[in-house]
């Protein structure tokens, strides 16, 4: 449905052939990335965790992962050593600060990768498909660590139960990446109707029974 995409828009990661839209003020289109000042604010302020962690991860070990954004915009040594002690500590990462970052399970990968995000402190956090590869338990510590964060969140998810944890407001797009819903998260899954539209509900043969579907 173009979730994914989306979420690259919004990180200007690629940018629209139609429409446009604004980020503190500034319509964000690939010229405005000339300018160095603004490309470093924008690149600090506004994150994206993907799907897939592999594809973030490329250091020698897991602390200079968590230190490698830090070092680019130039903090100083003493204060990124700061700021990535503190995050790994947080993401119970401490004990694997030396090891390569192939090594570790997935779960862990995804962690690493959030955290390093989260080193920058951002004011927009992007998430695609944050809990995929998360068993129950770590799901639910992430989940409670995103209630305590002053960021706003975007998630990309097919999870309506973690949609309807996160959210205050729900965005539903269709097959033909329209908008089918946008508004609250309880509103909607109590609309037998619309989720009936989104192909997110449907009676199970031979039950009778209706179903709502968490990919």
């Amino acid at each position: 449905s173009g979730k994914s995409t989306l979420l690259k828009l919004l990180n200007a990661l690629i940018f629209p052939q139609r429409g446009e839209y604004l980020y503190m003020g500034s319509k964000i289109e690939e010229k405005v990335f000339k300018d160095r000042e603004f490309r470093r604010k924008f690149r600090r302020e506004v994150v994206l965790l993907f799907q897939n962690p592999d594809v973030m991860l490329f250091n020698p070990t897991v602390y200079d992962e968590l230190a490698f954004s830090l070092r680019q915009l130039g903090m100083e040594e003493g204060l990124v050593r700061e700021r990535v002690l503190y995050w790994a500590d947080r993401f119970e990462l401490t004990p694997h600060l030396k090891r390569p970052p192939f090594e570790l399970s997935t779960g862990q990968k995804q962690k690493l990768c959030l955290a390093c995000l989260l080193v920058l402190e951002p004011e927009v956090l992007l998430l695609d498909e944050p809990t995929a590869h998360l068993d129950p338990k770590t799901t639910g510590w992430f989940v409670d660590l995103l209630w305590e964060l002053p960021c706003t969140t975007v998630t990309s998810t097919h999870n309506l139960s973690l949609a309807g944890e996160l959210g205050s407001r729900l965005v539903v797009l269709g097959e033909d990446h329209g908008i089918v819903y946008d508004g609250g998260v309880e509103e909607f899954l109590r609309d037998r109707e619309r989720l009936l539209r989104a192909g997110l509900l449907h009676r199970h043969r031979g039950k009778g029974d209706w179903h709502l579907h968490s990919f």
